[in-house]
């Protein structure tokens, strides 16, 4: 990844003035206009005019000792499927390409606004957040980190997002994940992604992908970066990350489902990197997660992504289903086949599910496990329906494991400089947000070494 700065180091700068907002915006903006960068298929829309105004703004209260935070000025992305109020929310679509321009902003873009960070554009996603790969057919697919010669995908669904923060148009960067679109993108990309316990960040103003499983979190540089967008999200105090150390850590490695079908690389970074954490005193157990054989069955049908998506989605098909991604639709329209008893036996599932799995890991500080299970694929190779689908589901597949918990997880990078991206999951029972932050902290500079 080039060496673009933390947001704590862009803070410090801004305060001693070594650099302005106007001048981290205009750099952003010229990374996104470079015609031989990904610019043009990471966002979906620049107010270039409105990014600028915010930065002088916040340039002119940062000079009155006025600002809002000690983070205000910085710019940041938004993924298309946020409100901001004066623009048309299109969710990587086309089919909202009519609505009508939102009145407000979504409740977690207020808040990065009311700490001052500047809104640099709306990035690019796969339609309506339905798929873990990053591909999107109306808008362009921006190319990963790994061999962009080659073009490998850079996952979803918030693929934009992680390009942005990547290539440096933007510092950090608003983003969802329903089965890992924090995290998945993370991964392909070399960077750092949080999924929140749901009930922390509200969703208000964002399209819904399933309102269950929905949760609204940070993709940015560093751990660090992470805990203090995700503390603005949340409404709650920014305080200084503690790292914890290595040594004691009780780790614990799901050996269900988790570690199959691994690719090599994969397999081999993941391995790697438990061995750094057990040289440096962590205490790791590889366990049997005998409910994690229950999810398969459940999301049999789709799961609550179908059967939710569809009930918001089921008149705008009837509309103009056909500019829909086919990829797309006929995953929503499996939710028209779920009963209200299939739901009801869903919801039912899903709470017995989480407190199981909350008493199996009660011992430990977090489970760790590779965030997917195989490494960013050739764009080209994607083409045919039948080789997306299998790698969109080996994407998916380790992250929707802690959202079916309803439980918190990051993503670090995992893979030495000049290796192909692998992500590294750190994940924990709902509510244990601030404790995988730490945890977090502490292992990021040791798993890659």
């Amino acid at each position: 990844m080039p060496d673009f700065p933390t947001l704590a180091k862009l803070a410090d700068d801004l305060e001693s003035g070594r650099t302005t907002s106007r001048k981290l915006v205009e750099a952003c903006i010229a990374r996104i206009a470079d015609p031989a960068g990904e610019g043009q298929r990471t966002f979906i829309h620049v107010d270039k005019d409105a990014a600028l105004a915010a930065a002088d703004a916040m340039d002119g209260l940062r000079k009155a000792k006025a600002a809002p935070s000690r983070y205000a000025g910085i710019p940041v992305s938004i993924k298309d499927l946020f409100d901001i109020r004066g623009q048309v929310t299109r969710a990587g679509s086309r089919a909202l390409d009519d609505s009508s321009p939102a009145e407000q902003d979504a409740a977690t873009v207020a808040r990065l606004r009311k700490a001052g960070f500047v809104v640099i554009g709306r990035t690019n996603m796969t339609e309506f957040a339905y798929s873990g790969i990053g591909i999107n057919p109306h808008y362009g697919t921006p190319k990963g980190a790994w061999n962009r010669a080659e073009g490998h995908v850079p996952g979803g669904s918030s693929s934009g997002a992680a390009v942005s923060v990547l290539d440096g148009m933007a510092h950090g960067a608003l983003g969802t994940d329903t089965g890992g679109s924090c995290r998945i993108p993370a991964a392909y990309n070399g960077i750092v992604g949080y999924k929140p316990t749901q009930a922390r960040v509200p969703l208000d103003g964002s399209v819904p992908l399933s309102f269950s499983l929905d949760s609204i979190g940070p993709l940015a540089r560093s751990v660090s970066c992470c805990a203090i967008l995700d503390a603005v999200l949340a409404n709650e105090p920014i305080v200084a990350l503690k790292p914890r150390p290595v040594k004691g850590m009780r780790l614990a490695v799901p050996t269900t489902i988790a570690l199959d079908d691994l690719d090599k690389d994969v397999a081999e970074t993941f391995e790697r990197a438990l061995k750094s954490l057990a040289d440096h005193g962590a205490i790791i157990e590889r366990i049997e997660m005998a409910e994690f054989h229950d999810i398969g069955p459940m999301n049999a049908k789709g799961g609550f992504a179908a059967s939710e998506s569809y009930a918001w989605h089921r008149y705008l098909l009837t509309s103009k289903g056909d500019v829909y991604d086919p990829r797309v639709s006929v995953r929503i329209l499996r939710g028209e086949a779920q009963s209200a008893a299939d739901y009801i036996d869903l919801l039912n599932e899903r709470r017995s599910l989480i407190a199981r799995v909350n008493a199996r890991i009660a011992p430990y500080d977090a489970l760790v496990l590779p965030t997917t299970a195989n490494t960013p694929p050739k764009i080209a190779d994607l083409a045919d329906d039948k080789a997306f689908t299998t790698q969109n589901l080996r994407a998916l597949r380790n992250c929707t494991l802690i959202n079916m918990i309803d439980g918190c997880a990051i993503s670090l990078p995992a893979h030495r400089e000049g290796e192909i991206p692998v992500g590294l999951m750190l994940a924990g029972a709902g509510g244990s947000d601030r404790r995988i932050f730490e945890l977090a902290a502490g292992m990021e500079a040791v798993i890659r070494v």
